[in-house]
């Protein structure tokens, strides 16, 4: 029988905290779809919660081999957790992600939770390494803000799937140079990138109540700007310590993202809530690593 991690490596391996920034896909579908808040909502949070940890497990289990060349310190290399616990992980988080996801909205949570995990698994074991790994991060991002729309509010919410995948596939396109540096021109893209959705959500929200707007301007503002420092930081230095420190700007600025595009869609109060944990994200980051 596989031992289980103990806790802190657990953390680790599955970079709990980085999972600060999973809710907000939903709610930002929800809020776009005009679903109202409710259990099955969070049941399917708690859902892409499980899932989004498995594919972090995951990931570490499938570049075990590298890591033990290029990130020692990482939970398997450094000997904190077997491969065999880490697969063991992966697999039970996903079995709980599909289950809540069933408890959560029946046949249709499953519709959306299934090819969920499908892009998790397909990403991790075969695709990251690939030109269409970004796509495939790009699109599991979608699918999150999708699940929380719902079958019945999938056009609605297409925008905001949109704009979070974009940004998605990104931050995970920058990533392929955490370990060795990146050429000046990919954080200058990631800079564009950000300025692009930025505009974007200014302009859908540009007929919502006045307090809505100003509420995903500030939001924007905050999206825009500390990423924007991190990627500059990047471009002035592209070193593998810079970088890494762009895509841990880029995973957390997801948070601020997801809550500008709440208000927009007419719940700046649940947009100004769900802001309240970058702070939390940003601060948790520098404990456990969410890249």
């Amino acid at each position: 029988m596989t031992a289980l991690p103990r806790p802190h490596d657990l953390a680790r391996l599955v970079r709990a905290p980085a999972a600060l920034s999973v809710p907000g896909d939903l709610l930002a579908g929800a809020a776009a779809a005009r679903v109202p808040l409710s259990p099955s909502l969070l049941g399917t949070v708690a859902s892409s919660v499980c899932l989004y940890w498995a594919g972090m497990a995951l990931n570490d289990y499938a570049d075990r081999e590298l890591d033990a060349v290029e990130r020692p310190e990482r939970p398997i290399p450094s000997g904190a957790v077997t491969p065999a616990a880490a697969l063991a992980v992966a697999g039970g988080l996903t079995a709980a992600g599909l289950g809540l996801a069933a408890l959560a909205r029946g046949r249709r949570g499953l519709a959306t939770a299934l090819p969920l995990a499908g892009v998790v698994w397909a990403y991790d074991l075969a695709l990251k390494p690939t030109p269409a790994g970004a796509a495939a991060m790009a699109t599991a991002r979608a699918l999150n803000v999708l699940a929380g729309a719902g079958p019945g509010g999938l056009r609605r919410a297409l925008p905001a799937a949109a704009a979070i995948g974009l940004h998605t596939g990104m931050v995970t396109r920058l990533s392929r140079y955490e370990v060795g540096g990146a050429p000046r021109s990919m954080p200058l893209q990631a800079l564009a990138v950000g300025g692009v959705i930025s505009a974007c959500v200014l302009l859908r929200g540009r007929h919502r109540p006045l307090l809505d707007r100003a509420s995903a301007a500030l939001l924007t503002a905050v999206y825009a700007g500390d990423g924007g420092r991190a990627q500059l930081a990047a471009a002035r230095t592209p070193s593998s310590l810079r970088v890494r420190q762009a895509v841990a700007a880029g995973i957390h600025g997801l948070i601020p993202l997801q809550a500008a595009l709440t208000a927009t869609a007419g719940r700046g109060a649940v947009g100004a809530a769900l802001a309240g944990a970058f702070p939390w994200a940003r601060h948790l980051g520098r404990k456990v690593s969410p890249t």
